[in-house]
């Protein structure tokens, strides 16, 4: 059988052991038919309601007297649920928006373009983002930022505040372990302040009274305030998990850094940041899941992000009477994101183990 086994294929292996794990001893069995009842009981009253009796086109008419799914409500709204309440003849500009992040987005995921020309690129391209979104320039008619909404919005707070994070998040661990007492005790108050807030608090803040503490004749607009607000509570809970990767690395490579003659700087950047911030990997995309479906919190200070825009679409006085669907989309698209985040962050785990580890 071990002679056999190496020559199936890798899936046929994985489902061998798999199948054998399932019936290994009573417990398993008992597990595996548990498991299997239940499956039975729930999967094919789903199938019936979600595909066979589903309604995938036409009105509230349809669907009621279909009695399954109506899936043609998340079919009528689903440019809503992408751009909100941008005007339509100007929905091009977000369509575009979203274009440039997400492919901005799928380069940065490449190792071979992690290097100075993506982070101008980026710096070139945040601007120029917002901008199309905002009009004003260049002939686009101004959108005001009330009238942004639905998956761009999400994905502009997200992508920005955990990019604007992230190298923040560096310098208060950096901070945290600095042997400098006032950079300590400032990176360290900053942290346990903005940890020990929820969310909400800082959104408000950032929302109502930030504008009170600048300087007359100055504002930033809303949705810049929240990106900032978001930026700072994403850095504090990622400067935790980057510290705990700086204390994980063992005493000598501090030493060996310095014994070569690196200076602090050369050491942090060539030496401690990329073992660290390899073996934290896990915890750091943990963390990054958890911070994207915050953004849905920013409905409190008025921003219609992508699941707010659904909550909104149910209130259309047409298509009332389906919430189910709404918020089964809703968690189709936020599990292919979290989980297409989750499988990235293991494939760039194994890229940067050395051969033969484990």
């Amino acid at each position: 059988m071990d002679r056999i086994a190496p020559a199936l294929p890798s899936f046929a292996v994985r489902a061998a052991g798999f199948a054998r794990a399932c019936v290994s001893g009573p417990v398993n069995i008992g597990i595996t038919v548990a498991v299997i009842a239940l499956l039975a009981w729930a999967v094919p009253p789903f199938v019936q309601w979600a595909v066979i009796d589903a309604t995938f086109s036409g009105n509230a008419q349809a669907c009621r007297a279909a009695g399954g799914a109506c899936w043609a409500f998340i079919r009528e709204k689903f440019w809503f649920s992408v751009f909100g309440l941008y005007p339509y003849e100007e929905r091009w500009r977000p369509a575009l928006m979203l274009v440039m992040l997400v492919a901005l987005v799928v380069v940065s995921t490449f190792r071979q373009f992690w290097n100075r020309n993506l982070l101008i690129a980026w710096a070139v391209a945040a601007p120029a983002m917002l901008l199309l979104m905002a009009g004003g320039v260049l002939g686009l008619t101004p959108v005001a930022t009330r009238l942004w909404g639905g998956m761009a919005v999400s994905g502009l707070i997200a992508v920005f505040g955990l990019a604007t994070g992230y190298p923040l998040a560096i310098l208060l661990a950096l901070g945290r372990r600095s042997d400098l007492p006032l950079v300590r005790w400032f990176s360290t108050a900053l942290i346990e302040v903005v940890r020990g807030v929820p969310l909400i608090s800082l959104l408000f803040m950032a929302a109502i009274m930030l504008p009170l503490f600048l300087p007359q004749g100055v504002s930033l607009d809303r949705l810049v305030r929240i990106i900032l607000a978001y930026t700072i509570f994403s850095a504090a809970y990622m400067a935790e998990v980057i510290r705990g990767g700086l204390q994980a690395m063992p005493r000598g490579q501090y030493e060996a850094a310095e014994a070569i003659g690196l200076s602090y700087g050369q050491r942090m950047r060539l030496v401690i940041l990329p073992q660290a911030l390899t073996i934290t990997i896990p915890a750091q995309v943990n963390t990054f899941i958890g911070l994207f479906k915050d953004t849905t919190l920013v409905v409190v200070i008025g921003v219609f992000d992508f699941f707010t825009t659904l909550r909104a679409a149910l209130g259309d006085p047409q298509w009332l009477g389906f919430p189910t669907e709404a918020y089964l989309y809703a968690a189709f698209v936020y599990f292919v994101l979290c989980f297409t985040m989750s499988r990235y962050s293991m494939r760039l785990e194994k890229s940067f183990k050395p051969e033969g580890a484990r």
